[in-house]
């Protein structure tokens, strides 16, 4: 009898397993559609919750959609927990902390409560628009973004110094140039750079403006440099979005790992790409 029940159980934990982790069969298709409305609509909640006159009128109908969707967050985290293969090492990946923030901030309110000697956990309770973050890992493709700007961080790190240099050095230019006219704005390097920072990302707020025309032109000069670089991110991140696209893609199936959850493995892959664990449920 303990053997038909614990071979129940493991039966149990691999149909939960699968449709909790395994997002191309019909249950763990539903069950994604099912978890990413009720992100939305959770994250929405968050939002509302800070319109004062709707919070007025409708708090208690936020704080009943907010524990329902954190009962159903918490419930989604401890099934994970439990039909993992090693617990702790989905409890300590990315999305298992991601999952369990979700959770967290409304306990904390419930046991902390909300007055002013304990101001931090409003702040805390902010955590909640974490839940955002769940959508990656049930959105198809999104592997193709992570690993896309994961390959070009190298070459964006690069380029975005060389636009914190390029508009340090044209903030100051028009800070020497501005900075001795009378009731200017360029009243420091800093707002300055602030300036330029605005004109070459072609924002352009209009809360400081040039007044001499050698100002204006070196203005003209950031605004059309930053027409010329504004897509060199973008083209960085697409090309390598392209190339892993084409040559790694197609060869990953859709198997999760047993044990962190991560998907994107090679259809004859072993063990997991991210924790190290066998992909074998059975051991």
């Amino acid at each position: 009898m303990d053997r038909d029940s614990a071979t129940e159980s493991v039966s149990l934990k691999r149909k939960v397993r699968t449709i909790i982790f395994e997002a191309e069969t019909p249950a763990g298709k539903a069950f994604d559609v099912a978890l990413l409305w009720c992100i939305v609509l959770s994250v929405l909640v968050v939002m509302l919750e800070t319109v004062e006159s709707v919070d007025t009128r409708y708090s208690g109908w936020l704080l009943f959609f907010e524990w329902f969707f954190t009962g159903i967050f918490t419930l989604e985290y401890v099934l994970r927990l439990w039909c993992s293969k090693r617990s702790s090492k989905y409890a300590t990946s990315f999305f298992g902390i991601v999952d369990f923030l979700c959770c967290l901030p409304a306990y904390i309110v419930l046991f902390f409560g909300g007055s002013s000697a304990f101001g931090i956990v409003r702040a805390l309770r902010l955590l909640r628009m974490f839940r955002v973050l769940k959508m990656v890992n049930h959105v198809h493709g999104a592997d193709v973004i992570l690993h896309g700007l994961a390959r070009s961080r190298a070459k964006i790190t690069v380029f975005f110094f060389a636009i914190v240099l390029f508009s340090t050095i044209a903030g100051t230019v028009m800070y020497f140039i501005e900075g001795g006219q009378p009731n200017t704005e360029f009243t420091s390097i800093p707002k300055s750079i602030y300036y330029a920072i605005v004109s070459i990302s072609t924002v352009g707020y209009g809360d400081v403006v040039a007044q001499t025309e050698l100002g204006q032109f070196v203005t003209t000069i950031m605004i059309l440099a930053g027409y010329a670089v504004i897509a060199v991110p973008t083209g960085i991140v697409t090309s390598e979005m392209m190339k892993d696209q084409s040559s790694q893609m197609p060869d990953r199936s859709t198997d999760a790992c047993p044990s962190c959850g991560v998907h994107g493995h090679l259809p004859d892959a072993s063990y997991c790409r991210r924790c190290g664990s066998t992909m074998d449920e059975d051991e």
